[in-house]
């Protein structure tokens, strides 16, 4: 029921098909047969008329408004439909620009429809004037927000900055893949399965991250403490050993070891390394470059410590002895 609903409202495929056909043949066999007449007579009389100013409205008024709205609005989505459905089948067009041009569509289409609808069943345009006004004052208090994240997805869509199916970060620290854009929200799934609906709006006015914008390469980093009496030069090229080895790092950029600091319990190297794609995660590589480590070192004897302080307990100062108390002083009354 609640799809029969949505079809005719919205109506798409073929219900659209099917119920602009009725209509229009229903019109035409009405037509043909002169009941327009019979229901003029029936229905624009004095008893079923309201007047508002110098607008008549009658119920005659009525009904051929909503036959005129519903066939306009009818054609307009199986036009839109089409258009889609076409626009689909160009495999080198990019997503994002089919999904930009089929709304820049839509929006056109349907404004025009309204117009040819409202001139179809007589009203005056310049009454749009005041419409305008109160959307204006509508937009400047309630809907500022809708405007804002409708304007904001025409820019993201324009800009390209972000696709379906990209990486993002966003300042809170989420972080997911791009699902689906809309005309109010962009739809993110998480690593761990939650869909997080985000305004356009904060893609414009925030720092957002995107790992997939122009590149899906990514530099992976691998921090690592040894011992003091360690061979260093050993350390940094097993550390480098152990990143090439490894089927997913790059050669280009090549990986790189640095020393870092002389810390109070370690001597600290950082290895860096590149993946090709940050798509398939950065944790996997990290962790198997870390475990080639731990086992390299193990082999040569390599040790990574762990912090330690050694503690001295002094009980007085030198040169000074301990006061010394008579028996039965208690220390003060």
């Amino acid at each position: 029921m609640k799809s029969f609903l949505l079809s005719i409202i919205k109506p798409s495929g073929l219900w659209a098909r099917i119920l602009v056909f009725l209509t229009l043949a229903g019109i035409v066999a009405a037509g043909l047969t002169g009941h327009f007449e019979l229901l003029r007579e029936y229905l624009d009389t004095e008893a079923l008329t309201y007047q508002v100013g110098d607008i008549r409205i009658s119920a005659y008024t009525v009904l051929r408004g909503i036959l005129v709205l519903a066939l306009v609005f009818w054609t307009a989505a199986i036009l839109s439909d089409l258009i889609e459905k076409r626009l689909a089948r160009f495999g080198r067009m990019r997503k994002t620009t089919r999904v930009l041009v089929t709304k820049v569509f839509q929006i056109v289409l349907y404004i025009l429809s309204g117009l040819v609808a409202l001139d179809l069943i007589g009203l005056d345009l310049t009454t749009l004037t005041v419409f305008g006004g109160a959307l204006g004052i509508g937009l400047g208090f309630g809907l500022q927000k809708v405007a804002s994240n409708f304007v904001s997805g025409l820019i993201l869509l324009f800009e390209r900055s972000v696709e379906e199916d990209d990486l993002i970060e966003l300042p809170d620290g989420t972080s997911g893949f791009v699902r689906r854009s809309s005309a109010r929200f962009i739809l993110i799934e998480t690593f761990d399965g939650k869909e997080v609906l985000v305004p356009n709006e904060d893609f414009i006015t925030n720092r957002v991250t995107n790992w997939t914008l122009s590149s899906s390469k990514a530099r992976v980093e691998v921090p690592v403490g040894v011992a003091y009496g360690s061979d260093l030069e050993k350390v940094h090229a097993l550390m480098l050993e152990a990143a090439r080895e490894h089927p997913r790092c790059l050669d280009d950029p090549e990986p790189v070891c640095f020393l870092r600091t002389f810390g109070d319990s370690s001597i600290d190297f950082l290895l860096y390394f590149w993946i090709s794609d940050i798509v398939d995660g950065r944790m996997a590589p990290q962790s198997e470059v870390m475990f080639a480590i731990w086992r390299k070192f193990g082999e040569n004897g390599i040790e990574i410590p762990f912090p330690q302080r050694d503690v001295h307990i002094r009980t007085g100062l030198p040169g000074r002895e301990e006061p010394q108390r008579e028996p039965g002083d208690g220390g003060d009354a």
